[in-house]
């Protein structure tokens, strides 16, 4: 009983963990209320050494999120960690991507463009907002707690089976198949005033998403067969303003 009990200790941490990484995430990209925002005055690297240790961070960030996500990458896992932390230490694993890229991150402030207008600052900063509402939204439709590793390790406390979250298509997922990722990328790029280093980093998480996308949904056809193929046949991606598939 110690043992469930220190597991389901563990993945409560985890899910803490990342929701908090998230949210100074948010507030790094957006550049508030975090000593050390996206476009800060704290670096002195030259700037092709700023961009280049700020690529490696987006590489180090996507190789981590993409490959510790796929079925073969699990099933290894998994002789090792126990399967009801799986989840959890993937999301640990994330965190700990995520907040080196935010501490380690060397801005490049300088301005691309910028929005004078107060009504399409507001347009703007609405839109950030929004998009990472509709990550967060998203994410409960289909289960925020079996996401982030919570439920694995509840069923392995109470000593029952784990039952996946069954596929179901509701609310934004009738129209979008990853609306949590369309969430991001709208939080990435809605912003008033966008420098080099804030395109830098929508341009690399952009890639990273567009490709770990697209492995996520091989994976999706192996585990839920024809149902999802035909789903994807319904639905769009990411964008719901361009072709579908």
């Amino acid at each position: 009983m110690i043992r469930k009990f220190f597991a389901l200790a563990y993945s409560l941490f985890c899910f803490l963990l990342f929701n908090l990484v998230f949210l100074y995430f948010i507030a790094f990209v957006g550049n508030f209320g975090v000593p050390y925002p996206i476009d800060g005055n704290y670096s002195d690297l030259p700037f092709t050494s700023a961009v280049m240790v700020n690529i490696l961070l987006i590489a180090v960030f996507g190789i981590q999120h993409s490959i510790m996500a796929r079925l073969q990458f699990k099933q290894w896992w998994m002789t090792l960690v126990p399967k009801p932390l799986e989840r959890s230490t993937y999301v640990l694993g994330s965190c700990l991507a995520l907040g080196l890229l935010c501490g380690y991150w060397h801005p490049l402030p300088q301005v691309i463009w910028q929005v004078e207008n107060e009504v399409g600052r507001i347009l703007l900063w609405g839109l950030f907002v929004g998009g990472w509402l509709l990550s967060f939204f998203a994410s409960f439709l289909i289960s925020h707690l079996d996401l982030l590793g919570v439920r694995q390790a509840y069923f392995y406390y109470v000593g029952k089976e784990y039952i996946p979250v069954p596929f179901e298509i509701v609310s934004v997922y009738k129209y979008i198949r990853h609306p949590i990722m369309l969430g991001t990328l709208i939080g990435l790029w809605a912003t008033p005033q966008m420098s080099v280093g804030h395109v830098l980093l929508a341009t690399g998480l952009s890639v990273y998403i567009f490709i770990g996308v697209y492995f996520e949904e091989k994976d999706l056809c192996r585990v839920h067969g024809k149902s999802y193929e035909e789903y994807k046949q319904k639905t769009w991606r990411i964008f719901p303003i361009f072709t579908r598939g």
